[in-house]
């Protein structure tokens, strides 16, 4: 399998990939430093177009860099699940997705594509996480919670049951979000208040 993106979240990504004895046949990326990363072969965009990729995963943490790689860059991407994480079978996750360590994904919730689920996060049942989320490390999500397009939920942030949460919305760090967050919002606190409305 091939990583789009040879920096910190790639490097990420290529030790999930170790554990689950899947061979890294090399990284692109638009600007490569080097030519190797991990010591393995880094291509740039160009060569990408020469290369016959049949399965690739995106290692980019940023979720609108990584929407505008999705739809640059045309392939078969893959699902990765980390073998310590623990996924219910009833668990939907689309093409693109990333299920680190340490998180539990509960029975009946749907992740869209591309989303990362980072180390010890935490989704409820019944959960609707839309395409290019990051769910941080440690966050909590409970039942029943929507996730707009490209929002991305800080680390141990948490989310009360069946709450909706828009597009592109930023919640910070430790905030606690216990009503309704509108598209391109900015949340922190305790409990979380709107601080800017972004555009996008």
């Amino acid at each position: 399998m091939y990583i789009f993106g040879a920096s910190g979240h790639g490097k990420v990504l290529a030790s999930m990939l170790q554990d689950l004895g899947i061979e890294i046949k090399g990284f692109f990326d638009d600007e490569p430093k080097d030519r190797r990363f991990l010591d393995i072969q880094v291509y740039n965009a160009e060569e990408y177009q020469k290369l016959k990729i049949s399965e690739m995963i995106i290692g980019i943490g940023d979720n609108a860099d990584r929407k505008k790689c999705a739809l640059k860059y045309i392939t078969r991407y893959a699902t990765v699940i980390h073998p310590k994480a623990i996924v219910h079978r009833s668990v939907v996750i689309n093409s693109g997705t990333v299920i680190m360590p340490g998180t539990v994904v509960n029975v009946d919730a749907t992740i869209g594509k591309h989303c990362i689920i980072n180390s010890g996060a935490v989704i409820e049942h019944d959960c609707s996480i839309e395409d290019f989320v990051h769910i941080s490390p440690n966050a909590a999500i409970a039942g029943g919670v929507t996730v707009g397009e490209g929002t991305h939920i800080g680390i141990g942030a948490n989310v009360i049951p069946g709450v909706i949460i828009g597009k592109w919305v930023t919640i910070g760090a430790g905030a606690v979000v216990t009503k309704n967050v509108p598209d391109g919002a900015v949340v922190v606190g305790v409990p979380g208040k709107i601080i800017k409305i972004n555009k996008f």
